[in-house]
């Protein structure tokens, strides 16, 4: 087996470019803090609700939601868009905001057990199918033994990654790599390289690589129509990678989250996302997995 990884964004570069990421994120609400942080008591339906959120599609639901039909919840809603997979859950653990809206169970069991944090997911509200991308070819048949494919760096999305690329016979990986795979568990690479690129920064990267694995929020984000433009595309069905609203363990039956969760499952927000990303993205409602 010949795997060559080039870890692009590692150690002290990748802080570093979490913290230019952030410095980059825009505040719909800037003079907007958390409220209730992380006590465990519970805060007046009236006060504020600031959620963290990546721009799209998260915040662009959220704002649906706080434009539509938060007034008439009496929910005074606010959106602080982040642009990285970090700051969002520092942001919900140190109290600076009252939740966040950006990742899946898989992402958010990995971040809790290595940054020591305690967030958990309220509601899911929709998936985001990974998909693989290219600037030079038009199917995955054509990627060869020398092209190199780049994949998200953050261990839960690389080993999505690296199902996807296995799915569809670009790769062969162990039998028992499942949620957990790495480079290490692929068995046969047909001679393909793969570097190992922040997720945000994956669509800016595509003319550098031969294609890339790349998160559907960051596609969107790019100007890519994952439904059209993906070689492959992850199935819906049995998807474990819905996105859902998270907040501080404890601050889970806060009034504001629980106005704010039923909301998010609205039949207006099932619409708003059906019309909006015509199946880019797909409403996934209900209790997020265990």
């Amino acid at each position: 087996m010949r795997t060559s990884i080039k870890s692009a964004l590692l150690g002290t570069a990748a802080t570093a470019l979490t913290l230019s990421l952030a410095a980059c994120g825009t505040d719909s609400d800037p003079d907007t803090g958390g409220g209730d942080s992380g006590s465990g008591g519970q805060s007046d339906l009236s006060e504020p609700l600031t959620v963290a959120a990546t721009p799209v599609p998260q915040a662009e639901i959220l704002e649906f939601v706080r434009d539509n039909l938060a007034e008439d919840a009496g929910l005074d809603l606010r959106v602080q868009e982040f642009t990285d997979y970090v700051l969002p859950n520092t942001a919900v653990e140190s109290g600076e905001v009252d939740a966040n809206f950006f990742q899946h169970k898989p992402y958010l069991d990995d971040f809790n057990a290595n940054q020591g944090t305690d967030i958990v997911p309220v509601v899911n509200v929709h998936l985001e199918p990974l998909g693989l991308y290219s600037n030079s070819i038009t199917s995955a048949d054509e990627l060869s033994a020398g092209d190199t494919i780049g994949v998200p760096n953050d261990a839960t999305n690389e080993a999505r990654a690296l199902q996807l690329l296995a799915d569809n016979g670009v790769i062969e990986l162990a039998e028992d790599a499942g949620a957990d795979a790495t480079p290490a568990d692929i068995t046969d690479d047909h001679g393909i390289e793969f570097e190992e690129i922040e997720a945000a920064s994956l669509p800016r990267s595509l003319d550098d690589l031969d294609a890339a694995v790349i998160n559907g929020n960051y596609a969107i984000e790019s100007g890519l129509a994952p439904a059209e433009d993906a070689l492959v595309l992850e199935a819906a069905e049995g998807n474990p990678y819905a996105n859902f609203l998270a907040v501080k363990s404890g601050n889970e039956d806060d009034p504001r989250i629980q106005a704010l969760a039923e909301l998010l499952n609205s039949d207006e927000v099932k619409q708003f996302i059906e019309d909006t990303y015509d199946g880019s993205v797909i409403p996934a409602f209900g209790t997020p997995a265990s």
